[in-house]
């Protein structure tokens, strides 16, 4: 039997790509993947003193060089999954009261759990933590007299670090409560220092006593875990929380001040950049749409907790919180055994690109 006949050898990649930095090739690759024109593209090269002709003819070769081709392909099975999401969402933007966060009481179990945990809808439950001895109790000067000789950590220097909250184990602080409110109460309006979740003092038998303060819980949860899934929030007004998504639906009352939340829908990820882990580089509050331009085409929701009230935060909901007063609030994640709340994310780890 005649063997078939061997393929033809690959081509050697052209001079062009090979007399192209390591780093200027990817780049190359990464702006044509984009669509960059490659006239902005040449520009960009020769202010960055590369040789105009080489330049020229890696922008032009890098279109038919395997791996670029292979980029392409996956590209188009990306493009394809960023067209689902994008119809998907188009449905849900037709709903007349998509825009509007709805704030609702006496909301039953069965509903809650159709209408936005399976539904996929943020909503302010008004009537849960009513009658929470926390709304009558907690106070700044409340936490010194009871918890101010404990130790936490709290986020300190957030204003000198841009990533603040991905590198917020760095800039980790240890100090009693006592001297933390003292620094809320005379520091004013500013986001440099913040006690959130990643303390997690709630694990701690010494503050149990603020659980105790904790009364009825939304419908969907088990009072029984709350100890296992609760958080406190403690900072200045001014304090902020970059837009990111968390990887589990959770519930957060507002118990002192008032804090701002700015949603973005899942289904509208492909428009946010994010890429590294569940953050987003965009800043709802001051977008940039020359760097950012797929942003404009985002629906922004907005919404502020009152004292009282409790949002549902649900799977994947993009959100970007803005203390405007002082601020003491209590997140949870203590859902019931039949409302499934353990999922995974394929997170990129590309950073600045």
């Amino acid at each position: 039997m005649p063997l078939p006949p061997l393929k033809p050898p690959p081509r050697p990649r052209p001079a062009a790509l090979l007399d192209l930095p390591a780093d200027w090739l990817g780049w190359v690759a990464d702006n044509r993947l984009w669509h960059c024109s490659p006239a902005s593209m040449l520009d960009t090269m020769e202010k960055s003193g590369l040789d105009p002709a080489t330049s020229m003819a890696a922008i032009e070769q890098i279109e038919q060089d395997p791996v670029f081709l292979a980029a392409r392909r996956h590209q188009q099975l990306l493009r394809k999954l960023e067209s689902v999401v994008g119809n998907l969402q188009q449905l849900w933007q037709g709903d007349p009261g998509y825009g509007v966060i709805e704030k609702r009481r006496g909301v039953s179990r069965d509903e809650f759990i159709g209408r936005y945990v399976r539904g996929c809808r943020p909503v302010v439950l008004t009537d849960v933590a009513e009658d929470w001895p926390a709304l009558r109790r907690w106070s700044p000067a409340d936490l010194r007299e009871r918890f101010g000789h404990l130790d936490v950590d709290v986020q300190v220097g957030r204003n000198g670090d841009a990533l603040f909250e991905q590198n917020k184990t760095q800039l980790r602080q240890r100090m009693t409560v006592a001297e933390f409110v003292d620094l809320v109460v005379s520091g004013g309006a500013t986001n440099d220092h913040y006690l959130t979740a990643n303390d997690e003092m709630l694990r701690r038998p010494e503050f149990l006593p603020l659980l105790q303060d904790i009364g009825r819980m939304p419908p969907i949860c088990d009072p029984a875990l709350l100890h296992t899934a609760a958080s406190f929030w403690f900072g200045p007004a001014g304090t902020r929380t970059p837009l990111h998504h968390d990887t589990l639906m959770l519930f957060h009352t507002q118990v002192v001040g008032r804090k701002r939340w700015r949603f973005v829908s899942p289904l509208q990820t492909p428009l946010l950049y994010n890429r590294m882990g569940v953050y987003s580089p965009i800043d709802l509050d001051a977008p940039d749409y020359a760097r950012y331009p797929l942003l404009r085409d985002a629906q922004v929701l907005d919404v502020v907790l009152e004292p009282g009230d409790t949002l549902f935060l649900p799977l994947g909901w993009w959100h970007q919180v803005s203390s405007l007063a002082l601020s003491m609030s209590f997140s949870y994640t203590n859902l019931a055994a039949d409302v499934p709340n353990e999922f995974s994310y394929q997170n990129p780890s590309i950073g600045n690109w």
